[in-house]
């Protein structure tokens, strides 16, 4: 598919990002500002994943670029004809083995004519971007756990298997000088603890919170709504630069991507799928990120977090009502420290390297897939010794893959 010309791309209001406050965030306006731009020479691009060089992850990428065509018609795809490659070089007339309707066939048609998987590829590599896919052992593996994981993630910089104790730091552009300080200072306190803060490089809490995890040496994942090759809001071109320095830039758009209003729920969605919880620092109602939480706790069975405001301070009232409605309360950084259990943090990161999952483990993580067990059902689904899922269990905290909710109930982290 051709790139989007940068006079062409979609001119988005402030709210229409998802991350604005009140009505406008569900009834953007249309006003000219800056669009989406390059943000780094892709020869300063120091550091990228590694990745088999292989054929099929062209056709990964290829399919990625077809409209309509996301997670879920993706799978069925895979389902059918086994492999992309298979899947792209079929007539249109095979297609229709995936059951897709007459008019998605027709599209895919049309846009299968203009891509050309080959040169998706080497545009990536000329951009240096590397192109995840779930097939692959790097793929992030919080991310992987989600209802219907991008089948691709572009990636600017490193994810590491550190990166699998993130938090994810969210809330309003519109930040309050309270805000500002205590976004800045738990970010600081959790980088201190080898917390790896995910965001949304957007104005407001999420730059602070990118910002302060930079600031104090530590690791950091921005998540975009446009395309991995560029940067929205323009202003934040010279922090996206760092933090491929110091984590990664990511998306689940293809390169070129403009940041139009659809992509930031669904960047939202990843926000939350790459951490282990989810914490709104400042936020109204009706901010959008009050949907980062909403997929952490609704869909993705992650904690929700929040830091109390004033009562009649409008940018607090998001996070005073979620914690009224089960947001753990947050008052400093020992609360989401006792929370996610961090003190076993590099007990965890030392025992998943000497020790690797085994069937029985990979049974029982199968099992807590989706929802909370006792104890006593797993022993009976998996049709295993009462002591053989307990030490199994007691592992797999150790390595911070599953989490004791009290009485012998356990969930995946």
């Amino acid at each position: 598919m051709p790139d989007v010309p940068r006079d062409q791309m979609a001119l988005l209001p402030d709210d229409a990002a998802g991350d604005g406050d009140g009505a406008s965030d569900t009834a953007p306006r249309l006003s000219a500002i800056p669009p989406a731009v390059p943000y780094i020479a892709p020869e300063r691009v120091r550091r990228g994943m590694r990745v088999p060089d292989d054929t099929e992850r062209a056709f990964w990428v290829a399919w990625n670029r077809v409209r309509g065509v996301g997670p879920a018609r993706f799978a069925r795809l895979l389902e059918v004809f086994g492999e992309a490659q298979t899947a792209w070089r079929v007539s249109d007339g095979d297609l229709r083995a995936t059951g897709f309707d007459d008019k998605l066939l027709s599209e895919i048609a049309r846009q299968r004519r203009l891509i050309d998987p080959a040169a998706e590829a080497a545009r990536l590599t000329r951009l240096a971007v590397t192109a995840l896919t779930l097939r692959d052992p790097t793929y992030p593996r919080l991310l992987r756990e989600i209802p219907q994981p991008p089948a691709v993630l572009y990636v600017r910089g490193q994810i590491l298997p550190e990166d699998e104790m993130a938090l994810a730091i969210v809330g309003t552009r519109r930040i309050s000088a309270y805000g500002r300080q205590v976004t800045a200072r738990l970010t600081t306190d959790l980088v201190a603890r080898r917390m790896t803060i995910v965001s949304g490089l957007a104005r407001g809490v999420d730059a602070v919170a990118h910002t302060a995890a930079l600031d104090a040496g530590g690791r950091t994942i921005a998540v975009l709504g446009c395309g991995p090759d560029l940067v929205y809001p323009p202003e934040h071109a010279k922090l996206a630069e760092r933090i491929i320095d110091q984590g990664a830039i990511v998306s689940e758009f293809a390169v070129g991507t403009p940041p139009e209003a659809g992509n930031f729920p669904a960047r939202n969605r990843i926000i939350s799928g790459l951490a282990m919880a989810v914490l709104v620092t400042e936020a109204p109602e009706g901010s959008g990120a009050l949907i980062t939480a909403n997929f952490a706790g609704d869909d993705h069975g992650r904690d929700v977090m929040a830091v109390p405001g004033p009562i009649f301070n409008r940018t607090s009232m998001g996070c005073n009502r979620l914690i009224q409605s089960g947001a753990l309360c947050v008052t400093g950084v020992q609360d989401i420290a006792d929370a996610l259990n961090m003190h076993l943090i590099p007990q965890q990161m030392d025992m998943r390297d000497l020790l690797p999952a085994d069937p029985t483990e990979a049974r029982l993580l199968a099992l807590l897939d989706g929802e909370a067990r006792h104890a006593d059902d797993l022993c009976r689904l998996a049709e295993l010794p009462a002591a053989t899922v307990t030490s199994t269990l007691m592992m797999l905290e150790l390595k911070g893959r599953v989490r004791h909710l009290g009485n012998m109930v356990y969930s995946l982290c």
